[in-house]
């Protein structure tokens, strides 16, 4: 094959490039534009030459006005020729589209934002669990792809039409498929104080690497704490609603008692309990006492690794 031949046989794609965003409370930001109905992920095309992650920069100094680098990457999907929506006559040869994590905002950096007098006429923080409903269904499969990623810490995801190519245990159980449920409230430590309702008391299950025990609903994807063990003592309670929701903290029971096989049981770090919750400022304070009594329980510090599955035997003691 001669080089006008082999040049002649490649692949000619597109390539984009998108940063996904947060809040503080783990909403995802969107913008609407004044082109097509649905909502977007900050960003665009890759102009020729421009290296992605250069792009991705550019596109958000000018959709948002705000100055910034993204160097870690996310996701990389690729997007079919035939995809759905795409006028004919544009002649899309398919894409190689990249998200970059344009992390967590806070209040200060988002009243930064500035719209361009056209095309961006709107942003907002929207729930994950409502991408769906907001967006295009493969920009959707991709920012919430991407959004799992970056909670895993197992590195970009490999994406086609948005769909993972090796699902990981968020992918499998369809975590922040559904709207996660809010619990803000104020954080006190120690036990309840006699009189006040109690609701839904939940456990930080400590393994000994330091990971806790995490529940995911199979049937809705939805993360939540397990119940007390008989061997928890109080870390501390959430008030909120007029009530108080308890925590206990303990080491993991051996053997595991069964699970209820509506569940997945998953073993995460702290970090990623806290960013699959609506905790809201709260979170900080809680997350904090859970170090603590990590610390007194003598267990380290646990890297941010992919969760994973816990089989039905339990961790190694």
């Amino acid at each position: 094959m001669t080089p006008q031949e082999y040049g002649a046989s490649r692949a000619a794609l597109w390539t984009g490039a998108v940063v996904l965003v947060t809040d503080a409370d783990g909403r995802v930001l969107v913008q609407s534009v004044d082109y097509r109905p649905d909502r977007l992920l900050p960003g665009g095309a890759v102009d020729a030459g421009e290296a992605p992650a250069a792009a991705a920069a550019r596109e958000v100094r000018e959709e948002l006005g705000v100055e910034g680098r993204y160097p870690r990457g996310l996701a990389v999907d690729w997007i079919p020729p035939d995809t759905a929506g795409i006028p004919p006559e544009m002649g899309f040869p398919g894409e190689i589209m990249h998200v970059y994590d344009g992390g967590t905002w806070a209040p200060e950096r988002i009243g930064r934002i500035r719209l361009p007098a056209q095309e961006i006429t709107a942003v907002h923080f929207a729930e994950p669990a409502d991408l769906p409903a907001l967006m295009d269904p493969g920009d959707a499969r991709r920012a919430l792809s991407a959004l799992r990623a970056r909670v895993n810490g197992g590195g970009p995801a490999l994406l086609e039409d948005g769909r993972p190519t090796l699902p990981t245990a968020l992918d499998r159980l369809g975590v922040l498929r559904s709207r996660r449920i809010p619990l803000h409230g104020t954080w006190h430590p120690g036990p309840v104080p006699a009189g006040l309702p109690v609701r839904e008391p939940a456990a930080w299950l400590f393994a000994p690497d330091g990971r806790v025990l995490l529940l995911i609903s199979r049937t809705t994807g939805s993360a939540h704490l397990p119940p007390p063990v008989p061997a928890s003592v109080p870390l501390g309670y959430r008030h909120a609603d007029g009530a108080a929701h308890p925590r206990t903290v303990a080491r993991l029971p051996s053997p595991l008692p069964a699970g209820d096989p509506a569940y997945a049981r998953l073993l995460a770090t702290p970090e990623q309990v806290r960013e699959l919750a609506d905790w809201g400022p709260a979170g900080h304070a809680e997350l904090a006492a859970v170090h603590e009594a990590r610390v007194r329980l003598s267990l380290p510090p646990a890297p941010r690794t992919p969760l994973t599955e816990l089989p039905e035997e339990g961790p190694d003691r």
